[in-house]
C-alpha cells in the first residue's frame, strides 16, 4: 500500500490523481469484502466443528458480542460460488433466419435463467450483467466471473470444454442432443422431444481454456432445461457452496413445466449425483 500511495503522489494532474484513488479505492474495498467473506465462513466452520462463540471469541481475541455481530453481518459466504466480482452472464442466441431481417434472438427461457441469476447474485452482494453471444456462437470464456447459458448447439466450442468433465457430456444423434452420464452410462434424453412438459439440464463448473479459472456453465438440452438448471441453482446455493465451495463439479437436473407455459415451474430436481471434478 505504501508503494501504491507513493505513486500516486508522483501523479502531477489531480484529475488523473483523483481518479486513480477511486480504482484502488474500489479494489482495497472489494479485497476486504472477499476478506470478510472468507472469515465469516471460517467461524461458521468453527460452529460447525463444535466451538461456541464464546470459545471462537477467546481464540480470535475478540468480544462474544463482536462475533455474534461478524456472524450475522458482512458477506455471505456462499456468495463465493457464484464468484467474486460483477457477474457476466453470457448467453447464446439463436438465429432467426426464416425472416426478411436475419437477426439473434434469445429465448425467454434462458433470459428469465439470466434474471434469476442475477436477483441470486444481487441477493448476496453481486451485481450481474448479461451478454448476448451471436451465432455461431464464439463465447470468451477466458475471464473471471463468468456464468454461460445455452447448450452446445448454441455455443458449439462448449463441447470441446466439457470433455474436461470425467462424468458428464452432451451427445448429439440422429434422434437430436442428449446428455450422457459417462459414469453409468445413462442416456437423458430430453422428455420435451416426445410431447412432455419436461426437459433436462446440466449445472456444472468448468475450466477455462487458458488453465487460470474456472466459469459456471447451465445447459438445457432445450431453453425450458437452461431455466430449470439455474432454478436449481438459485434455490440451493447455500448447500451447493457448502459441499463444493469453488470446486469444479457437474450434475444434470430434470426441469418439470405447467402444460403451455415453459417458464412457469412444476418442479426442479437432480437425478444425477453430484460429481466432485477434482479432490
Amino acid at each position: 500500500m505504501s508503494k501504491e500511495l507513493e505513486a500516486l503522489s508522483a501523479i502531477t494532474d489531480p484529475r488523473e490523481r483523483a481518479k486513480r484513488v477511486g480504482v484502488l479505492i474500489d479494489d482495497h474495498q472489494a479485497a476486504i469484502a472477499e476478506l470478510s467473506r472468507v472469515r465469516r465462513e471460517a467461524m461458521e466452520e468453527m460452529l460447525a466443528s463444535g466451538m461456541s462463540q464464546s470459545q471462537i471469541a477467546a481464540f480470535l481475541d475478540m468480544s462474544k458480542g463482536r462475533i455474534s455481530q461478524l456472524l450475522s453481518a458482512g458477506v455471505k459466504p456462499e456468495r463465493a460460488f457464484l464468484g467474486t466480482g460483477k457477474l457476466t452472464v453470457a448467453i447464446g442466441a439463436k438465429r432467426e433466419v426464416n425472416r426478411t431481417d436475419p437477426s439473434d434472438t434469445l429465448s425467454a427461457e434462458s433470459f428469465t435463467a439470466y434474471e434469476l441469476i442475477a436477483e441470486t447474485a444481487r441477493s448476496v452482494g453481486l451485481d450481474a450483467t448479461n451478454e448476448v453471444v451471436p451465432a455461431p456462437g464464439l463465447v470468451h470464456l477466458n475471464r473471471p466471473n463468468l456464468v454461460v447459458l445455452t447448450n452446445p448447439r448454441l455455443l458449439p466450442f462448449l463441447s470441446q470444454v466439457m470433455e474436461a468433465d470425467p462424468h458428464i457430456r452432451y451427445m448429439n444423434d440422429d434422434k437430436g442432443w442428449y446428455l450422457l452420464d459417462l459414469t453409468d452410462g445413462t442416456e437423458y434424453r430430453s422428455p420435451r422431444d416426445h410431447g412432455e412438459s419436461a426437459d433436462f439440464g446440466y449445472l456444472g463448473r468448468l475450466p477455462r481454456p487458458d488453465g487460470k479459472g474456472n466459469f459456471l456453465y447451465l445447459a438445457g438440452t432445450h431453453a425450458p432445461g437452461t431455466l430449470g438448471a439455474a432454478q436449481y441453482l438459485a434455490e440451493n446455493l447455500v448447500d451447493l457452496h457448502r459441499e463444493l465451495k469453488v470446486r469444479r463439479f457437474s450434475m444434470i437436473v430434470r426441469y418439470e413445466f405447467e402444460p403451455g407455459n415453459q417458464l412457469k415451474m412444476r418442479s426442479v430436481e437432480r437425478v444425477t449425483p453430484v460429481y466432485r471434478h477434482e479432490g
